[in-house]
């Protein structure tokens, strides 16, 4: 069993890595990429936890790489978070100069 789940989960890695990139490629607007990138973030690295949890059971190394995926999880909102308050004040100061008004 173990056998063939550990490299599906590290398929799926994978897969949601190339299906958020393709996505990311896809989509018109960076608000819209954005999103894209939050589902890498919380796809793949769901699955990269799953698969050192079947790899190694519960030890010290599936600790830390938990431990990262948390932070990334962590980080990744808040950058997401940022990078959409920017991208929205920009739109605003772009249809504030294109009426005449001073941003």
């Amino acid at each position: 069993m173990k056998a063939l789940l550990l490299p599906a989960l590290l398929l799926l890695t994978v897969a949601a890595t190339w299906l958020g990139a393709l996505g990311a490629a896809r989509l018109r607007t960076p608000m819209e990429r954005l999103h894209a990138v939050t589902f890498v973030n919380i796809a793949a690295g769901t699955a990269l936890l799953l698969a050192a949890l079947v790899s190694d059971g519960f030890s010290a190394r599936v600790l830390k790489v938990a431990l990262i995926v948390v932070l990334s999880w962590a980080t990744g909102a808040a950058l997401s978070h940022a990078t959409g308050r920017a991208l929205v004040r920009r739109e605003a100061g772009r249809a504030a100069a294109a009426e005449g008004e001073a941003p």
